[in-house]
Order: C-alpha cells, then sequence, then structure tokens
C-alpha cells in the first residue's frame, strides 16, 4: 500500500471550510500547485483539467489542487483561477490553509515533500480510491499520463 490520507480540513476556493469528509466514498485525484508559478503548474492545471474533462460521465470523481503558496493563494485568487481553468464546481476544489496543514498534508499524507515557503513541490499527481488510499503517483511529465490516470480511475469506479 501507497498509505492513506486521514481526513483534514481547509478552506475552499469558495472562503468556506473544506471538510474531506466530503469527499468519502468518492475517488479524487489530488495535486499541489500555486497560482502565480509561471513554471510546470499551468501545465499541470490543463493536465488536471483534461482529466476532469475525460471524466466528466464518472459521477464519483473529484479532484483536489491544493496551493502551495498559502500568503498569496487566498479563496478569491483560488476562485479566480479556479474559473480561469474551467473547473466545474463541487467537483475540482481549490483549496489553501495554514502553512503546518498544508505541509502535514503534503508531507505526512502524501508523502511528497516539505510546504516550507520556498514553492518547490511535487509535479505529480495522486489518485486516492473511495476509502482514503493513495492508489497511485503519477508523474506530470511522464508519457500518457493523462490517460493512465483517466483509466486507473474508471477502474476505481468499476470496482465498486
Amino acid at each position: 500500500m501507497l498509505g492513506s490520507v486521514a481526513p483534514f480540513e481547509l478552506t475552499a476556493q469558495t472562503g468556506q471550510p473544506f471538510d474531506s469528509r466530503v469527499l468519502d466514498g468518492k475517488i479524487w485525484v489530488a495535486d499541489f500547485f500555486f497560482t502565480s508559478c509561471n513554471g510546470p503548474c499551468p501545465r499541470m492545471s490543463a493536465q488536471m483539467r483534461q482529466i476532469q474533462d475525460r471524466l466528466r460521465d464518472a459521477p464519483d470523481v473529484r479532484f483536489v489542487s491544493v496551493t502551495v503558496d498559502p500568503e498569496r493563494d487566498n479563496p478569491e485568487v483560488l476562485a479566480a483561477y479556479a474559473k480561469r481553468q474551467g473547473a466545474r464546481d463541487g467537483v475540482w476544489h481549490f483549496l489553501t490553509g495554514e502553512k503546518e496543514k498544508l505541509n502535514d498534508l503534503y508531507r505526512y499524507q502524501f508523502k511528497l515533500g516539505y510546504v516550507d515557503g520556498s514553492l518547490e513541490h511535487s509535479t505529480r499527481f495522486v489518485l486516492v480510491d473511495r476509502t482514503g488510499r493513495i492508489r497511485g503517483y503519477y508523474g506530470s511529465f511522464d508519457d500518457d499520463m493523462v490517460t493512465k490516470v483517466v483509466a486507473d480511475a474508471r477502474r476505481l469506479v468499476a470496482e465498486s
């Protein structure tokens, strides 16, 4: 097993508290990014949108993008970014929170590194099953990554 994601609470792009229990029973794809990134983040967000669009017919799949720049990426900034990315309301969540909470999620739950203010972050996507177990890591620069994530998510949908 690759690990599991414990319950967490952050703040959504709506400004409302986001309790991860809304993901219970759902399959979800997560990534970490920041809105002012001039590096890999725009590519990753475009890939997440492709995954979202290709899984539009799978109502139990959700998408979660978590900022590593909580000082700048407040809910208002995240909401504007989500709109530019074509995020479906209630389906693709953009989250922020206190640096300590973000670091706990990034480092200890997803095992991707540290949220330390440097804005360095993993470019991997993470697939999580209905019970919160991590089922796969996918490099954003891997060939056919979007196709692989979509296929693996569909397999998880079929398992239930």
